[in-house]
């Protein structure tokens, strides 16, 4: 799908647009330019960290993702750790998130303890997934989505929750759509590095 209509429309994409442009993202100019954590060699590079830690950003970011969590009828939203823990922050504590909303994270490698209040299991903490509900998992910048998937497998093998859709701040359109497509989920990004190289 790429990026939803709904946040293509919205009065203030342009401007997270923009602000990706200027805090996250690097044109090396050739396409060995940057290694990337996955191994790859690119040419862009992407850095949300500081957008996601940017009051103006971060209040964007909210704003949209939670047109698209009303929309997908989200019940919890989450994801894998590192980037999915503030971007699920910024999610729950929008002025635009549902207050029913929830927030949890998926840990890469479980340590041994669950949630002893919340009854989640080993690896998945934050609030109670325990009974179910829908789901929405959050990425700050998606290539392959090998890390996203790997977290939804964890989801519905470990919990009750059905994940509705994958969504990602930046979509770097080198095969997530292909590989979420192949895992039968939904997938959408809020910007794809077509349109920030473009600026």
């Amino acid at each position: 799908m790429a990026v939803h209509e709904s946040v293509l429309a919205h009065p203030q994409w342009s401007r997270l647009a923009a602000l990706v442009h200027d805090l996250a993202f690097l044109d090396g100019g050739s396409d060995d330019a940057f290694t990337l954590a996955s191994g790859r060699n690119s040419r862009w590079f992407f850095d949300t960290k500081p957008v996601m830690m940017h009051p103006e950003a971060a209040g964007i970011l909210g704003s949209l993702l939670n047109v698209r969590m009303k929309a997908l009828e989200a019940d919890f939203v989450g994801g894998l750790e590192l980037g999915a823990v503030p971007l699920t922050a910024i999610v729950i504590t929008s002025p635009d998130a549902e207050n029913t909303l929830r927030g949890f994270m998926v840990r890469k490698e479980p340590k041994g303890r669950g949630g002893r209040k919340t009854n989640n299991p080993p690896g998945i903490e934050g609030s109670s997934l325990e009974g179910g509900g829908r789901v929405v998992v959050v990425e700050d910048v998606t290539t392959t989505g090998g890390s996203s998937i790997k977290a939804v497998e964890r989801i519905h093998a470990d919990t009750e929750c059905e994940v509705v859709g994958v969504i990602s701040i930046v979509d770097r359109e080198e095969g997530a759509e292909e590989a979420f497509a192949k895992a039968g989920l939904h997938f959408e990004s809020l910007l794809t590095r077509s349109h920030i190289a473009d600026l």
